[in-house]
């Protein structure tokens, strides 16, 4: 099939063929039609599938083919909301792409960043707005926004509007819209609370589901790697110098630990730079960029890059800290293999994170295969720290056939000898050796000084 057999009309088909596009994807031959006769549609579709076109080609159509009438500044026609700046800034530069040959404008808001040019893009009667949640709200607070004429809405990534906390800003924003619209959300995974959502947003929707909800990129090779929390990082870096790994996208779950394992990278010889919440959007955007242009061979983000990095041809997807929510594995790794290409997505599993290795699996339906071929087996046999404390509404970790059989294959592993680091005691050594420095005079509690420093003057 080509786009032309979509009914989408001349100035369109001629950005999309500049753009590169030949074929439509599944989901875009599903969502496309109904799109574009109004409906509301529910779009399900793995990561990587092209959602992003199967909304903005319909929406610069309609509102092209549609007199948009008197209009007051501010009030744009049609409304993308989208969970993180870079995907609300790539969403806007797919606009651009399609609807060059248009003259349909738009504009781009989010946090983070100076409001003054957001103000002068939507004053100059922007008919397309893609924002993150927050800065609309604040926005529509200031008299700034008015979304009384939104003739399209789409909600994109709904799941992870979920995950990150949006949802109640998407209630509110929600009930600013007007009755008679069009609605669409997209969405990589179903969980219960976007049901409840679709129930009450869309209308008799059309859905376009062309892949298991859930699923991850059939071309996209995984495996984990068992290892002891405190080798990740030597983990790493072997993979980079002597795996073949050239380029990858590397995910922790923290923001320290992102800025730890980019100087542990650099402090190697390896090119690397982190990018997360912490982060100013120049440097978000001076780091992915960097990135892009192959200058560094490692950018290491926090789930905040999971939804918002689109990179061409990016071969490696690197899990440093599995995540606790099983859905977001898939998010992460549909950073490679994308567009049909092919890709590897490698996974770090310690001790402690042998029960998200199980929720992954169930959720996926597929066995990870464990390579065993690295310097760094796992050690450990018991847990290396208390669990942390469950968030409000996630769920509770799985534990079943597939669990068991990980910490069996660990088990053997350690069974069969697995050299460890070159020169490291063992641990019943090594906590020999903290007792005794425990004991040692001016040290810890079994010390004979006391913890108050004695300045040797008399007290006034």
């Amino acid at each position: 099939m080509h786009f032309r057999d979509l009914n989408i009309t001349t100035p369109i088909l001629r950005a999309l063929e500049e753009a590169g596009y030949t074929e439509p994807t599944p989901i875009q031959t599903a969502a496309i039609p109904p799109a574009l006769k109004g409906r509301d549609l529910l779009g399900c579709a793995q990561t990587g599938t092209g959602k992003t076109a199967a909304f903005a080609v319909p929406i610069l159509q309609r509102l092209s083919g549609n007199a948009p009438g008197i209009r007051r500044r501010g009030t744009p026609r049609a409304l993308v909301l989208t969970p993180t700046r870079e995907l609300a800034a790539q969403i806007g530069e797919s606009f651009a792409d399609y609807g060059k040959y248009l003259d349909i404008s738009h504009a781009v808001i989010f946090g983070g960043v100076s409001q003054k040019p957001q103000e002068k893009a939507l004053a100059e009667g922007a008919e397309v707005l893609v924002a993150t949640p927050g800065r609309l709200w604040d926005l529509h607070g200031q008299g700034i926004v008015d979304l009384s004429g939104v003739e399209i809405f789409v909600l994109d990534e709904a799941d992870r509007m979920l995950d990150m906390g949006f949802i109640h800003d998407v209630r509110r924003i929600i009930e600013l819209l007007p009755e008679q619209r069009q609605t669409m959300l997209f969405s990589a995974t179903m969980p219960d609370e976007n049901k409840r959502l679709i129930r009450r947003i869309l209308h008799d929707p059309v859905t376009a589901e062309v892949a298991p909800v859930s699923s991850t990129a059939e071309r996209i090779e995984q495996s984990v790697l068992l290892v002891d929390r405190e080798n990740k990082r030597k983990l790493l870096v072997w993979l980079m110098k002597e795996r073949g790994v050239d380029t990858a996208l590397i995910f922790t779950r923290t923001k320290h630990g992102a800025d730890r394992v980019a100087r542990e990278l650099v402090k190697n010889k390896i090119p690397a730079q982190s990018i997360h919440g912490d982060k100013s959007q120049g440097a978000r955007e001076r780091a992915l960029d960097s990135f892009k242009k192959r200058e560094i061979r490692a950018l290491v983000a926090t789930d905040i890059a999971a939804r918002g990095i689109d990179i061409d041809e990016l071969p490696f997807v690197i899990n440093f800290d599995l995540p606790n929510i099983p859905e977001t594995y898939v998010h992460r790794i549909g950073r490679t293999g994308r567009a049909g290409q092919d890709g590897r997505a490698i996974a770090f599993c310690d001790f402690d994170e042998q029960e998200y290795l199980a929720d992954i699996i169930k959720l996926t339906g597929k066995d990870i295969p464990i390579d065993r071929d690295h310097p760094y087996p796992m050690q450990a046999t018991a847990p290396s720290a208390p669990k942390p404390q469950q968030r409000r509404g996630q769920r509770p970790a799985q534990t079943g056939a597939r669990g068991e059989q990980y910490r069996a294959d660990a088990a053997q592993q350690r069974k069969r000898g697995g050299q460890a680091e070159r020169g490291q005691a063992p641990a019943e050594k090594r906590a020999a050796q903290q007792r005794q420095r425990n004991t040692r005079p001016g040290t810890g509690n079994g010390g004979a000084r006391s913890g108050r420093r004695r300045s040797g003057r008399k007290s006034r």
